[in-house]
């Protein structure tokens, strides 16, 4: 079989096995293809995963409206809370998983807070962080008419985490797997390029998103881009900004 490698410092190793174990929570479903481990190991003082290698190349039409369906259904497996069994990892940044029957709870304390006090640390001006730390105290008021389930997430779902086997199977990867709301997901898919419009309107037939997605995509989004501000420095910050004060405008109006 051929073989893929991924390596990073012997000290990450947590990485890969969090990577693994996501691949392996997103494959026992039989919704969606993802690569299969075939061992993790550290040598030389470098980790190393091994994935099968897979032949991929970018959604269409066709591969992007069967990974809408696919999706929907993998949204339909849930847990009886929100979170994950460890902490994982979000990219570079390691992401809290503490599980909590509250979603609005969840996404303050492991999702927001968190990016938040790193981009304290790296340079966001303190009003700033002030005014998310304000938001992330006033999450419940997106929720009101809302309810969201803990849908198995893939949680790290770009375009440049999806592709598609020659024979138009898609296939998803680089998971950063938790029980969220299924709208976090489609959130993120719309941020960095967006999917073919194929994959959108297949999964909103399958499963029809409910009124305010728009404001909690918003939301959403803001951990991500939070992230990429910490990870990658000040290109982010005007986003960030500018999506931190479209939501405190919503909780005022």
């Amino acid at each position: 079989m051929p073989v893929f490698h991924k390596t990073a410092p012997a000290a990450e190793l947590s990485r890969f096995e969090a990577e693994a174990a996501g691949l392996a929570a997103l494959r026992a479903t039989a919704c969606v293809r993802v690569p299969e481990v075939i061992g993790i190991d550290v040598a030389d003082g470098m980790a190393r995963i091994e994935l099968e290698h897979l032949d991929l190349t970018g959604l269409d039409r066709r591969s992007g409206a069967a990974l809408g369906r696919q999706l929907a259904d993998l949204h339909r497996h849930t847990g009886e809370r929100f979170g994950w069994q460890s902490d994982n990892w979000i990219g570079g940044t390691p992401q809290q998983n503490d599980r909590q029957r509250e979603w609005p709870l969840f996404f303050a304390r492991s999702r927001l807070q968190p990016q938040l006090k790193r981009a304290a640390g790296n340079g966001m001006a303190r009003a700033l962080v002030e005014q998310g730390e304000a938001l992330a105290g006033r999450l419940a008021a997106f929720f009101v008419d809302y309810p969201p389930q803990p849908s198995l997430l893939h949680g790290d779902l770009w375009s440049g985490n999806a592709a598609a086997l020659p024979d138009g199977t898609p296939v998803i990867f680089d998971p950063a797997a938790y029980y969220g709301d299924r709208e976090a997901d489609l959130a993120m898919s719309e941020l960095f390029g967006g999917f073919p419009e194929s994959f959108y309107a297949v999964y909103r037939t399958a499963w029809p998103l409910d009124a305010g997605y728009e404001t909690r995509k918003t939301l959403y989004n803001l951990y991500h881009v939070l992230n990429h501000f910490n990870l990658f420095g000040a290109g982010y910050l005007n986003q960030a900004r500018r999506m931190i004060e479209k939501l405190l405008a919503e909780l005022r109006g």
